[in-house]
């Protein structure tokens, strides 16, 4: 009966795991999507190096 308890708190601890591994990619993803975009802005008029 342990073993069982044991097994199934195993595998949602693996699930939240993968879950987390995943919702970090995305973010990283989504980051890096952003800071490419603010990249590509150009300066305004009459700022310095523009």
């Amino acid at each position: 009966m342990v073993a069982i308890i044991f097994t199934w708190i195993g595998a949602m601890l693996g699930i939240v795991v993968l879950l987390a591994m995943a919702a970090g990619a995305f973010v990283v993803d989504v980051d890096d999507a952003l800071a490419d975009r603010r990249q590509k802005v150009p300066a305004p008029e009459g700022t310095p190096g523009s």
